[in-house]
């Protein structure tokens, strides 16, 4: 199997990891942002295949979703779920994908900067996601804040963790056997 093979299984494989996470999601009472493994599945792909490859990844699961699969949060899928109060993240996690894979990638997945990297991204989607969810439920911008993005802070800082403490691992296996 040539490289280039190898490179498009690996991105077809994280899309598919993708796909899986991105549906497990836990609804919050107050909030029409669910907690969802969508990102956690970002923060994996970038830093095992890259800010090109895994950037690549995240679009191919966004067009899965936006053409009917049932790949986003609670198993929902379509246009109008980008048009709704979570379109903002789901532009956002492109965001993230290219500023987090960007750290990974120019430090070669230092520890410190790739965690400095993913919070980065993750506050860029925060951005986008706070400002779509302010315009679509006709909230202020910090109402939107507080209920799109302090609940989620921590659990999102965790996945960053478990991110690096098994993506690092996994990342020098895969770019040893498939991507070098």
């Amino acid at each position: 199997m040539n490289t280039k093979t190898k490179e498009i299984t690996l991105i077809g494989l994280m899309t598919a990891v993708t796909c899986i996470a991105g549906p497990l999601s836990l609804a919050l009472p107050f909030s029409p942002v669910p907690i969802s493994l969508t990102n956690l599945a970002i923060y994996f792909s970038v830093y095992i295949l890259g800010m090109r490859r895994g950037t690549i990844s995240y679009l191919v699961y966004l067009l899965l979703g936006l053409v009917g699969l049932p790949v986003f949060s609670a198993f929902t899928s379509g246009p109008m779920k980008l048009f709704g109060p979570t379109g903002g993240y789901l532009i956002g996690f492109i965001f993230m994908a290219l500023i987090s894979g960007y750290c990974i990638d120019r430090w070669n997945g230092q520890i410190i900067i790739s965690f400095i990297g993913m919070v980065l991204g993750t506050v860029v989607t925060y951005g986008f996601g706070t400002v779509w969810l302010a315009y679509q439920s006709n909230w202020s911008f910090g109402k939107a804040l507080a209920f799109g993005v302090l609940p989620f802070i921590v659990v999102d800082l965790a996945k960053m963790v478990l991110t690096l403490l098994i993506g690092s691992q996994v990342r020098v296996r895969v770019r040893k056997a498939v991507l070098n």
